[in-house]
Parts: C-alpha cells; structure tokens; sequence
C-alpha cells in the first residue's frame, strides 16, 4: 500500500500487523485439539465453545512449558512472526527474545506465564477474528431488509437500512484490536521469554571475545604483513642501491622467502575471519625467531643476537607474543632507520621473559615515545600478558624493552 495512507491505517499495510495476528491465531490450535476430548461441551456452540478452548488447555500448557525445548520453540516463532524486518542473525540478536532452551526453574515459569497469556489472547482474537465479521454480514443483511439469526449473536427482527451503518463497525474494531493485540504480544514476548541475566552476562561474553579476537587478528595482520612489506621494500632498494647481482640474488631470495612467509600469515588470518581459526600452537613462537633475525640481516642490517635461556620450554601464549613483539621492534627499526646495526637480547628467566632491541638513533624519532599504532599495540600486547613495555631513546640508541612474567602461565 502507499505510504500516503493516513496514520490510523498504516500499521494494516504492514506484513507484521498479519502476522502477528496469525501468531495468535495459531495459540486457539491447543484449545481445539483438547476440546475433542470433552466432545458434547465443546461442540455446544457459541460463546461457550470459545470458554472451553480458553480452559481446557490450561494444565497441558503449565506441563509444557517444564520441558527445557518448549522455550526455545516459542522463542523462535515469536521472533519469526511478532518481530519486524528481516531475520538474518543480528536482526534475530536485537529482538530481545531468546531461542535457548529453558535452564532454571526461574525461566520455565516466564515460559508457562507465556503459554497461558498467548493461549487466552489468542482465542479471545480468534472469538473476535470469527464473530466479528459475522456481526458485520447480519448489519449488511438486516440493511438490506432480512431478518438474521445468526448462531452465537443476538437475533436481528426488525431490519432497517441504517444497519448499513454499523456493518463496518465490527471490521474496524477487528482491526484495531488485532493490531493493538500484536502489539502487545511482541512486548510480552521480550518481558518473559527475554534473555534472563545469565544468558545476557554470556552474551556480553562472547560478544567481548569476539571484539578482542577482531582486535588481535588486526594487530597479527599490522605485525606480520608490515613486516613483510617492510622487509620487502628495504631489501628492494639495497639491492638497487648495491648494484651487486649476488647481493641482488640474495636480496631477492631473501623477498621471495619473506613473501612466502606473509602469505601464510594472511592465510592465518583469512581463516580466523571463516571462523575456521588454527590453533594457536599453529602460530610462531620465539623458538622461530631466527627467521625473523635473518629477515633483518637480508635486508642489510647487521644483528647481534643475545638468546640466554630455553626459549623452547617458553609458555604458548608468552612465546607467540614475545615473537610479534620482536616483530614489531625490527620492522620499525627497518621502516625508520634503515639497514642499521642492531642488537636483539631475549632472557629466559625463572620469573620472567626480558626482550630488548636496540638501535642507533636516525636523525628523526621512528615514533614519538607514547605514540604509534605499532608500538602502541606491542604495550598492549604486554599489558594483556600482565608485563610491561617500554619504547623510546636510551642513551645515544633506540630501545624497545619488554618484561613479561611466567610464574603465573607456567
């Protein structure tokens, strides 16, 4: 229908308005079915027909709704039929109706309240859905000059035209109530069968894990991938500026094993984003940070390496860290200051990881002490792990300086 309807009859243009009247409808079901066993009270007709339909399933519905799966039942159809808009996964998250089974006493008693709200408003409209329209047709009948004596409504003697006033009554007031009636359904809906506190706390959960797993898979593809291209690009120009072919011919086999590398690390991350995410023991550690010292020597810079302690016996989540914080130090050290000497320093203690990269000071600061998203991630990477960074001048040299503790992980 246009837009341009008047506002009283927009919401009959709407598919949820039918909808939800359907939803209702289908909550009369129970009252027919358990009618069949009461036969002659049942088929008596009439308004008592609609009290039978309204009572008999009363202590069916109250067992029911004990039945953990009957809340999810009615989740999902209530959110199929009494909520607006499409039902893809985040439409189906804010609609404030949950889909889980029942999993306390507490919520299979929202759920038995629910039962009984859905099975009296829904045979109250359907009484209304049936007996209007006909109250309709005996007014456009009695209009019309004839007599009417319709099952279940007061008889109509003595017909006169102006019945052809009141025939659209009823209908309008069929819509009204059916529209105000899903309304207030849907509200209900999100009143008992809502998430309780547990499943929002384990909601806010997973949501939290998940915006942290979207902020580590950013800071693995800022370490791993700028490394590489940073790699790729200084060892691109010293073999230009060398003019050496040998030097050449290890540049470009150094680019080409970098390459190699950057590939398998965005590979990694493609997977976290099919949720198909490897295991962590999948990613490296420091027990391979030679590759990463060799990446530096490639692209010209000459590296001291210090390796005290058994980096191997190094626990997971310390040792992958440790490695993209040496990462992330080398490549800065190579985007800022070029193919320059450094010193790498990696302490396996009782208590604690020491890591420290060292390098001459360029002309320029590679990043303003507290600044920089590479070396802003890389404290975070040791503020998550319990430890501290530190990144700035020392002395005539550049120092990045992690302390990581191991007591607690091991």
């Amino acid at each position: 229908m246009p837009s341009s309807l008047p506002g009283v009859l927009r919401p009959l243009s709407r598919a949820v308005t039918y909808t939800r009247w359907l939803h209702l409808l289908i909550a009369s079901v129970a009252g027919v079915l358990t009618g069949f066993l009461y036969n002659e009270p049942f088929f008596a007709g009439g308004w008592l027909t609609w009290l039978w339909m309204a009572v008999l399933p009363l202590p069916l519905l109250v067992l029911a709704a004990l039945i953990p799966v009957v809340r999810r039942v009615e989740g999902l159809q209530a959110q199929l039929l009494l909520t607006p808009g499409p039902h893809d996964r985040t439409a189906r998250a804010a609609s404030g109706i949950a889909t889980t089974p029942s999993g306390s006493w507490r919520e299979r008693g929202r759920t038995a309240a629910w039962l009984l709200l859905r099975l009296e408003a829904g045979v109250a409209l359907s009484a209304l859905t049936v007996q209007l329209p006909l109250l309709a047709w005996a007014f456009t009948l009695a209009a019309a000059g004839r007599r009417t004596h319709l099952k279940g409504l007061p008889a109509i003697e003595a017909p006169h035209w102006w019945y052809g006033l009141l025939a659209p009554l009823p209908l309008v007031l069929l819509s009204a109530v059916a529209v105000g009636a899903g309304a207030l359904m849907a509200a209900a809906a999100r009143l008992l069968l809502g998430p309780s506190a547990a499943e929002r706390l384990a909601e806010l959960e997973a949501r939290t894990e998940r915006m942290l797993e979207h902020n580590r898979l950013a800071q693995e593809l800022h370490d791993a991938i700028g490394h590489a291209l940073t790699v790729t690009v200084v060892q691109a120009g010293a073999a230009r500026a060398a003019g050496s072919p040998e030097f050449t011919e290890r540049a470009l086999a150094a680019i080409e094993d970098t390459g190699r590398q950057a590939l398998t690390d965005l590979e990694r991350a493609l997977r976290l984003l099919r949720e198909d995410a490897p295991r962590p023991a999948d990613r490296p550690t420091l027990a391979d940070a030679e590759r990463l010292l060799e990446s530096a020597r490639a692209a010209g810079s000459t590296v001291r390496a210090e390796l005290s302690g058994p980096l191997e016996t190094l626990p997971g989540p310390v040792s992958r860290e440790g490695y993209r914080m040496v990462q992330e130090a080398l490549t800065n050290v190579l985007r800022h200051a070029g193919p320059v000497p450094v010193s790498v320093r990696m302490a396996v203690g009782t208590d604690v990881l020491e890591l420290e990269v060292r390098n001459p000071l360029p002309a320029a600061p590679p990043e303003p002490a507290g600044g920089g998203r590479g070396l802003r991630g890389l404290r975070e990477r040791a503020a998550l792990l319990g430890g501290e960074a530190e990144t700035g001048p020392d002395g005539g040299e550049w120092r990045v300086r992690a302390r990581l503790p191991l007591r607690q992980l091991r």
